[in-house]
């Protein structure tokens, strides 16, 4: 593991390494430390990264603002070439505020395409954990990401960010539902409550805070946190259960308030650059990250920008609704976005980062479909003119990255999944989540049941779990891992399955 004891000790104190500035502006007004919720970095690009930490002395402190002094604190930050710090690259001082929920962002410019790097904070005398990031590169270099989501703090543990840190991955890609916004016991797994959300449920900037404070306090997902950089995207959860636009499913009359709430904690909590968020009260999260020549990560957002979900949302059967040519998922503005970035694309690997299955799900044995209204089943239309739209573009080896479904699965998409001739345009990888929903299961009769029904499938497997995906010029490599339990610490992961993608063929082989 790259976090040596060469780096920090017992107490964050600096051992060896060149030295961090020693000023103490404050007195030692700062008497423990306040990195509890450890480092963080993201959105690379082939000579800069995104550093990210956020002061808190106790991270749940009830008014969201981690126990935290009033005022502003000074924090120095330091990128290294090796993880000794014997070669510091760059190094800076920024502020963080009362404003700001004392969270730091610094974009780093000005490295070296293509390397491994390692950074660091210190505060009033206290020192940070190690984190290690990388730049992009400039050509076709090979590529290991992990895929990630849906990690609700109450149904268990978070082994799987565990080990998600043990494979050392150049990248993670997160899909959504870093944290839910319900009350402790408001939304309880088969398997029960293992351990209890603090503060109520999320509705104002504090409550935001607090809960992120807390999920970022596991020491597990901290550790998948310093092992690489992340691109992360939201899903409904970091706001509310299955929001839709301007559309609450709970609290119309607050709701833009209660989202620009979310989205500024958001921001705050992940390491995203200053631009993402926007006048107004919204953020933008669609974008694109490029690694060289090999692949570009096309970043969707399916929350904002989206229609109500059709015929009162939930399962449902006989929607006509959801056909409407006129309803969108994606909005014009963005559907413009990602079908211009793939015809311009010159990269091997086109991954298309989004939150809710884009394939086709009929849970319903026989004649007619029964699908669920929240994914993009409920918005049939816009799937086929994206899809179209894709196949139109040219755009070398379409994947897409999917979250939300909390079961992984392996599936091959068309514009017409009713249509056995129709034409496969990409495939689709949906990571299970990492906590949601408890210890999992493999249910062999439900999923020969699915998959007679939904012939596009290759794999399903409902337990808890991640994707690791390695690419190639030649081919893009998925191994599915799971956990067999989450309830209790420790659960190994195991690889599933295996799927290969060639180069120039949207299909599966496993």
């Amino acid at each position: 593991m790259f976090l040596s004891a060469a780096v920090a000790g017992a107490g964050g104190m600096l051992l060896s390494g060149s030295a961090l500035p020693s000023r103490l502006p404050y007195g030692g007004a700062l008497k423990r430390d306040p990195f509890t919720l450890g480092v963080a970095s993201g959105d690379p690009t082939a000579d800069g990264i995104v550093l990210w930490t956020r002061l808190a002395l106790e991270p749940t402190a009830p008014d969201g603002l981690g126990g935290m002094p009033s005022g502003s604190f000074d924090v120095d930050w330091q990128l290294a070439a090796d993880e000794r710090f014997s070669k510091i690259v760059k190094s800076g001082t920024a502020t963080a505020g009362v404003a700001q929920g004392h969270s730091v962002h610094v974009e780093v410019n000005g490295l070296e395409p293509g390397r491994e790097y390692f950074y660091r904070f210190r505060v009033d005398g206290h020192v940070s954990p190690v984190g290690r990031t990388r730049t992009a590169p400039t050509g076709l270099s090979p590529l290991t990401f992990a895929m990630a989501a849906c990690a609700q703090w109450e149904h268990g543990y978070y082994t799987a960010y565990r080990r998600i840190s043990e494979q050392d991955p150049d990248l993670v890609v997160h899909l959504g539902d870093y944290i839910y916004e319900y009350e402790s016991g408001g939304y309880t797994a088969p398997t029960g409550i293992v351990r209890r959300h603090a503060g109520r449920k999320c509705q104002s900037l504090g409550d935001y805070r607090l809960r992120l404070a807390q999920y970022k306090s596991d020491p597990d997902l901290q550790a998948a946190h310093q092992v690489a950089p992340w691109l992360v995207v939201f899903d409904d959860h970091e706001v509310e259960n299955n929001w839709a636009g301007p559309f609450s499913s709970t609290d119309a009359a607050a709701f833009a308030q209660r989202k620009a709430a979310a989205f500024r904690a958001y921001y705050e909590n992940m390491p995203l650059r200053r631009g993402t968020l926007q006048k107004g009260g919204s953020i933008r999260i669609n974008r694109r990250i490029s690694w060289g020549t090999l692949a570009t990560f096309h970043l969707l957002d399916t929350r904002q920008f989206r229609d109500d979900q059709a015929c009162d949302d939930g399962d449902r059967a006989g929607c006509d609704e959801r056909l409407d040519a006129g309803r969108t998922i994606l909005g014009a503005d963005q559907r413009g976005w990602i079908l211009d970035g793939l015809n311009r694309s010159q990269a091997r690997w086109n991954l298309i980062g989004q939150q809710i299955i884009m394939a086709q799900r009929d849970f319903k044995t026989g004649p007619g479909v029964d699908v669920n209204m929240d994914t993009w089943d409920g918005y049939a239309a816009d799937r086929t003119r994206l899809l179209e739209g894709i196949k139109a573009s040219g755009a070398a080896n379409p994947v897409v990255l999917t979250g939300d479904a909390h079961t992984h699965y392996a599936a091959t998409l068309k514009p017409d999944f009713a249509d056995p001739d129709s034409p496969h345009v990409a495939v689709e990888l949906v990571t299970s989540s990492i906590s949601s929903d408890g210890d999992g299961y493999r249910d062999a009769a439900g999923i020969a049941e699915t998959m007679r029904e939904n012939p596009h499938f290759s794999y399903i497997d409902q337990r808890r779990g991640y994707i690791v995906c390695s690419v190639s010029p030649e081919e893009m490599r998925a191994e599915f891992r799971t956990l067999d339990y989450i309830t209790r610490r420790g659960a190994p992961a195991k690889t599933s399955a295996r799927f290969t993608i060639p180069s120039g063929h949207a299909q599966l082989s496993a």
